[in-house]
């Protein structure tokens, strides 16, 4: 499955989330219901996954966490916010670039 194809899940998955619990939960119930809703459509889904950083060769798992990781391809950082900061989109990019992931 590419990466496209599994968004196309991720989006349709989260707009049923979104339109049956509405705005204004707390990230980890949205996390919980996504990684549910993920895994019924047969998608492999690891929770808080941590992303090490490494400096100068030393792997420090206690680097990141990202949110969701669907398929060892896609990466969903979830956000309960009124709008999203720049640093949201910061933090995702940092994410893909310590993962290699698109």
């Amino acid at each position: 499955m590419t990466e496209n194809e599994i968004s196309k899940q991720i989006v349709d998955a989260a707009y049923k989330v979104h339109t049956t619990l509405g705005p204004g939960l707390f990230e980890s119930v949205y996390e919980t219901v996504m990684a549910q809703e993920l895994t019924k459509r047969g998608l492999k889904v690891v929770r808080q996954q941590a992303i090490p950083v490494v400096w100068e060769n030393v792997h420090s798992v206690a680097g990141f966490r990202a949110d969701l990781i669907v398929e060892d391809k896609v990466i969903i950082e979830i956000k309960s916010v009124g709008s999203l900061a720049p640093v949201h989109r910061k933090q995702l990019l940092t994410y893909l670039r310590l993962t290699g992931m698109k």
